[in-house]
C-alpha cells in the first residue's frame, strides 16, 4: 500500500513511512493550483527547477527560472556584497527578497487571491578542479502558507562531501524539491521536516551544519533546538551559536581563529569552569602564534552530555545553553566523544594554533585505551591527531584526599604512563598555577543535586548572575520539590 502523501501507514503489525519520490514531489507543487513562484540558482546550472520542469503541469507553477551566473550580471541584480563573495548568507536572502518582491509587483493580487507566492534560491561553488574543495553552499525559501499572511523562510548552509560536480548538481536538485515541499506540506512539523530534507539523499553526500526558520508559521521555533536536532539526526558533526543565541555557521566564526575550546557539561556552569576560562585564556593568549584580537573561545557540550536515560532532555539543553549565553559565550554542540576529533573539526577551518582547558578527570579519561580501540593505530594514531598542530593542554588542577592533583602527579594506567610522560614532560600540558582554591570543592553534579533537592547554598558556587537566572526561569528542576510539597 503506497501513501504519495508520506503519512506514515501500517504494513501487517509494523509502521512504516512512505517516501514520496521526487518527482511525485515535484508534481504535487505543480498540481496545486495555489503555489505559484520563482527560481533563481547560482552555481551549479538550474537543478532544482528542472525536476519541476520534467514532473509536468509546471505552467502553473513556476513563474520564472534563471541563473544570473555572470558575477557582473548578478550584481547588477541583486547589489554588490561588501565582503565581494557570492556564495553567503547575505547574497541568498539578497536573492530571495529581491524576487518575492518582483513577483508582488508583477502580479494584481486581486486577480490572484488564493495564490501563494514562494521564491527559492541558492547560491553555491561546488568542488573545484584540483579536488582539494569540496564545495558548499546556501539554500533557501520565502515563502507563504496563507496569502494573506507574510512570509516564512527556511534557510540553511550545505556543505557538498561527493567527489564529482555532476553528482553534486544532482544532489542540490533533489535537496531542493524536498525543501520547496517540505515548506508547503510539513511546516507545521519542523523537525519531521528536517529529516525529509534527506529524502532520496544519503548523509555522506551531503552535510547541513546550519538552518534556521523564521515567520509568522514559526515563531515558536527555537532555531538552537532545530540545531541539535541536525547533530542528533546525524546531519552534521557539530553546530554552534553565537552569545546571542542565533545559529552560526561554523566555518564563519572559526576561520583562521586561533581556538580555545573547554569540554564540559556545564549542568550548570560554575565558578571552576569560569575560572577554567579565564586562567586558560590568560595563558593561551601569551603563547607564540597566539593573537589575542584573532582568540575564540568555545564551550563544547558533546551529544553523550545531553542524554538522559537515552535520550536527549531538550529542556536540559536550552537551560545550559541559555546560561552560557548570558555570560557572553560561544557554544559548540558536537557528536565528537573523543577529544582528537574535536581537534581535527577546528582543523578543517583554522591553521592557527589551538588550545584545550580541561580538568584533571578528563586528563586521565584521556589516556584511557578503551575510547580508541576502533582506530588501527590504537592511542598513539589519536595522539598523533590530537597534538600534531602544536596543541596544548591547559590543566586544571582537583582536590583529592586534602592532595592538589595536577600535571605532575595525576595517575594514568601503568601500560600508558611513559606515553603521558612523553607528553606532559614536552610542554604538551601546561598546569593552570594560579587558581582559586576555594573553587576545587565545587562540582557541578552536587550544585544540580542541591537545586533540585531545594537545600540552600548552591547560589554562591555559581558565576554572578547564574542563580537568579535559574530561580526566575525555574532551570534544572529549580522550585520542582517545593511545588510537588504544595500539592500534596
Amino acid at each position: 500500500m503506497k501513501n504519495s502523501e508520506g503519512e506514515i501507514i501500517l504494513k501487517g503489525d509494523r509502521e512504516i513511512e512512505h517516501i514520496p519520490a521526487i518527482s511525485d514531489k515535484a508534481l504535487r507543487i505543480n498540481l496545486n493550483k495555489n503555489i505559484y513562484g520563482t527560481f533563481s540558482e547560482i552555481g551549479a546550472g538550474q537543478e532544482t527547477v528542472r525536476h519541476f520542469f520534467r514532473a509536468g503541469g509546471s505552467s502553473g507553477t513556476i513563474a520564472k527560472a534563471m541563473s544570473a551566473y555572470d558575477k557582473d550580471y548578478s550584481d547588477a541584480i541583486y547589489g554588490v556584497e561588501d565582503d565581494g563573495r557570492y556564495v553567503t548568507e547575505s547574497r541568498l536572502r539578497k536573492m530571495l527578497s529581491h524576487e518575492a518582491r518582483l513577483m508582488e509587483e508583477r502580479l494584481n493580487r486581486e486577480k490572484h487571491p488564493d495564490k501563494m507566492f514562494f521564491s527559492y534560491a541558492n547560491t553555491v561553488a561546488t568542488i573545484d578542479f584540483a579536488k582539494q574543495f569540496k564545495g558548499h553552499g546556501w539554500v533557501g525559501i520565502k515563502f507563504q502558507v496563507d496569502p494573506n499572511e507574510d512570509y516564512n523562510e527556511i534557510i540553511l548552509h550545505i556543505r557538498f562531501k561527493e567527489n564529482d560536480s555532476k553528482l553534486q548538481q544532482e544532489t542540490l536538485g533533489i535537496l531542493g524539491v524536498n525543501l520547496i515541499y517540505g515548506a508547503f506540506y510539513k511546516y507545521n512539523e519542523p523537525k519531521r521536516l528536517l529529516r525529509y530534507l534527506y529524502d532520496h539523499l544519503d548523509k555522506d553526500q551531503l552535510e547541513i551544519d546550519t538552518i534556521n526558520f523564521s515567520g509568522p508559521r514559526f515563531e515558536d521555533v527555537d532555531n538552537r533546538l532545530m540545531s541539535l536536532q541536525l547533530v542528533k539526526n546525524g546531519m552534521t558533526d557539530a553546530v554552534m551559536f553565537g552569545p546571542d543565541g542565533h545559529n552560526v555557521l561554523p566555518a564563519a566564526v572559526l576561520y583562521k581563529k586561533n581556538i580555545l575550546a573547554l569540554r564540559g557539561s556545564f549542568r550548570p556552569v560554575t565558578k571552576v569552569n569560569m575560572d577554567m576560562y579565564e586562567k586558560s585564556l590568560e595563558m593561551f593568549v601569551q603563547e607564540k602564534k597566539v593573537e589575542k584580537e584573532n582568540t575564540l573561545v568555545v564551550f563544547e557540550i558533546t551529544l553523550s552530555n545531553l542524554r538522559s536515560e537515552g535520550e536527549i532532555d531538550e529542556r536540559d539543553f536550552m537551560d545550559r545553553a541559555e546560561l552560557l549565553c548570558s555570560l557572553g559565550q560561544t557554544v559548540m554542540i558536537s557528536n565528537f566523544q573523543e577529544y582528537y576529533k574535536v581537534v581535527e573539526y577546528f582543523s578543517e577551518y583554522t591553521k592557527a594554533r589551538m588550545g584545550l582547558a580541561m580538568g584533571v578527570s578528563n586528563l586521565i579519561d584521556i589516556f584511557d585505551e578503551k575510547y580508541y580501540r576502533h582506530l588501527s593505530g590504537g592511542i598513539l594514531e589519536a595522539f598523533g591527531k590530537l597534538f600534531y598542530r602544536d596543541l596544548k593542554v591547559f590543566l586544571y588542577p582537583m582536590e583529592e584526599n586534602g592532595e592538589i592533583v595536577n600535571s605532575q602527579n595525576l595517575k594514568v594506567h601503568p601500560r600508558m604512563k611513559e606515553l603521558y610522560k612523553f607528553f606532559a614532560y614536552n610542554g604538551k600540558v601546561i598546569d593552570i598555577t594560579d587558581f582559586d582554591k576555594d573553587h576545587l570543592k565545587i562540582f557541578s553534579r552536587e550544585v544540580l543535586k542541591m537545586i533540585s533537592k531545594g537545600k540552600s547554598g548552591w547560589e554562591d558556587m555559581l558565576p554572578e548572575g547564574i542563580a537568579e537566572l535559574i530561580k526566575k526561569n525555574h532551570l534544572f528542576g529549580f522550585g520542582e520539590k517545593k511545588q510537588l510539597e504544595q500539592a500534596n
